[in-house]
């Protein structure tokens, strides 16, 4: 199930003005370039941004998410016609083959039951063409960004087109080994109305997610630094064998 900040209409359609700073997805963007991909699988595209920006440079994409909310802002975008959305998930897509496969800001951290990720993985590898890369993010563990997530640190006030002030902040509920859960809160000036929105992440270990995508068939070829968390974060990129890994074990 989605978490309600993805799910409800209402706070679906404020989720790009509460995040208004996308400059994240330039790196994948730029991966994209360099692989001169044609083709692209977006995981959790939510509601479109990444999916809409990989369009308008004439890449054919697939957009997916189980939050039929945000898939529904997504749709009502501007170009939204040229991106073919799914509501679901990688684990059910149907046949496709393509050149890239993405998954931006908390999508891998945000498949937190080790079954449905392995699922979610082999439903990557076999979307892509042999050759293909998969290419996601997630933080390492080590940088324990869960301690600066408080209302303290996080407390604002948004204005937003049409639909006023919100006020929102984040509060961190729980750590259970690699799970992590957090609460934000969300009140609209206009109604007075409050609601919450709970998520919990995975943080693995570099080590367990290689031996991961190994397991689900792909090639390790890289892990970089995410360049807006230098330090903190890494990015993965994998790919799924072709006649030359095969001729290299001949």
């Amino acid at each position: 199930m989605a978490d309600e900040i993805f799910e409800h209409p209402r706070l679906a359609a404020i989720y790009d003005p509460l995040d208004p700073d996308r400059s994240d997805l330039d790196a994948y963007l730029d991966i994209a370039r360099r692989l001169d991909a044609r083709r692209v699988l977006d995981i959790g595209c939510g509601t479109g941004v990444f999916a809409l920006l990989l369009a308008d440079r004439g890449i054919e994409v697939v957009g997916v998410d189980p939050a039929r909310a945000s898939i529904e802002v997504a749709r009502g975008k501007p170009g939204s016609d040229r991106v073919r959305w799914i509501c679901g998930d990688a684990t059910a897509l149907p046949p496709m083959r393509v050149d890239l496969v993405t998954m931006t800001a908390n999508v891998a951290q945000e498949i937190a039951a080790p079954r449905t990720w392995r699922q979610t993985l082999q439903g990557a590898h076999d979307a892509l063409r042999p050759g293909g890369r998969l290419v996601f993010e997630t933080r390492d563990p080590a940088g324990r960004a869960w301690e600066t997530w408080n209302r303290a640190a996080s407390h604002r006030v948004t204005e937003i087109q049409g639909v006023g002030a919100v006020e929102s902040w984040v509060e961190l509920v729980e750590v259970d080994g690699p799970l992590v859960t957090f609460r934000w809160t969300y009140v609209f000036a206009a109604d007075g109305q409050r609601f919450t929105s709970d998520s919990t992440l995975r943080f693995r270990e570099r080590r367990e997610i290689g031996t991961d995508l190994v397991a689900q068939g792909f090639v390790l070829e890289e892990v970089r630094d995410a360049p807006d968390r230098p330090g903190k974060e890494w990015v993965f990129v994998a790919r799924r064998p072709d006649r030359r890994d095969a001729a290299a074990v001949r």
